[in-house]
């Protein structure tokens, strides 16, 4: 084999092997902003979720007081 194809031969099997390298690199990044878009996901749906419990709460308690204004009414009758 000459010199030439030697040199071409060990320049492609390099260049491949950068290439393989830059490819491994650049799914290792994807991965790392997928799991960070993940759990950035997770952490406003987990703040949602205690946004709705503080409503429901609410809402329950709404609800027992005019349940207790209904109540109120129908023992005492309304006053004019």
């Amino acid at each position: 084999m000459k010199n030439g194809v030697r040199v071409a031969l060990a320049s492609l099997t390099l260049v491949a092997g950068l290439a393989g390298c830059q490819a491994k690199y650049e799914d290792a990044a994807r991965v790392t902003a997928a799991t960070q878009n993940a759990e950035s996901a997770a952490t406003r749906a987990e703040a949602a979720a205690h946004r709705v419990e503080q409503a429901a709460s609410r809402a329950e308690a709404a609800a027992q007081r005019a349940e207790a204004a209904t109540a109120k009414i129908e023992t005492h009758g309304r006053r004019n």
